[in-house]
Formats: structure tokens, C-alpha cells, sequence
């Protein structure tokens, strides 16, 4: 089963500071490729640091190591938040993620945010029961 991270609107889902240290490939419709590094990342997306950035809107394939392993998802870009000389700060979110990646991403999280998150994240992210 495919799962497609939703927002909740009145509640920010907890974020990882990673400040750089995870490298991400992307790669744009078209078969472009891009390097990006992660500064930050929740279970609906995140915030990449790209040499240059790319079309809001656009939807892209992203890859990046964790600890539970390796995570692949389908996200879409979102308006550029700081744009430097040499690169540029641009948020995406998650609009699909495989079974797989998706238990991967929340233990990922999970572990990260310590017990103090675990509940409420595990509720949020736990799928129906007959789903």
C-alpha cells in the first residue's frame, strides 16, 4: 500500500534538524538530476539545500539514507525559502511513500524525536485498522 502523508492543518508534524548532514538525490520529470543536502525532515516533508533551485510545483523522485534504511518517496517542490549565491533553501512535501518507506521514515523519526514524540506520532501515522 501506498501512503500519501497528509498535514494535519492545525497541528505541525514534529521535525529532525539535520543542518546538512544527509545527502538526497533527486530527480525531476524529465530524468534530471539534482544533489541536494537535507537541513531538516518530517513524516510530510522537509527542507533541502540545492545549488540551484527547482520550479515550484514540480514533483520529484527523493532518496536519502537513514538509519532504518534508505528512503524513496515521490515529493512535491514548494516555493524557495532563502536563495543564496551558491545555493538555495527549498521546502518540500511528501505526496506518496511506499509501505516500506514510510515504517522506515516513522522509526527514522521515531528514534530521533526520543519517546516524548512517540505516541502522538504513532498515532497520527498508524494506519486504519482493515486498511
Amino acid at each position: 500500500m501506498t501512503h500519501f502523508p497528509q498535514p494535519i492543518p492545525n497541528r505541525r508534524a514534529p521535525r529532525i534538524q539535520l543542518n546538512g548532514s544527509v545527502a538526497a538525490a533527486i530527480q525531476v520529470e524529465g530524468g534530471r538530476q539534482a544533489r541536494a543536502k537535507l537541513q531538516s525532515i518530517s513524516i510530510t516533508g522537509g527542507l533541502l539545500q540545492l545549488a540551484q533551485e527547482l520550479s515550484t510545483g514540480d514533483f520529484v523522485e527523493i532518496a536519502f539514507p537513514t538509519r532504518s534504511g534508505a528512503i524513496h518517496g515521490m515529493a512535491e517542490m514548494l516555493q524557495p525559502m532563502r536563495k543564496f549565491q551558491s545555493a538555495c533553501l527549498q521546502p518540500f512535501r511528501f505526496i506518496a511513500l511506499g509501505d516500506d518507506d514510510h515504517r522506515k521514515l516513522t522509526r527514522a523519526l521515531d528514534s530521533a524525536l526520543g519517546k516524548s514524540f512517540h505516541d502522538a506520532l504513532s498515532d497520527e501515522l498508524r494506519t486504519p485498522a482493515g486498511l
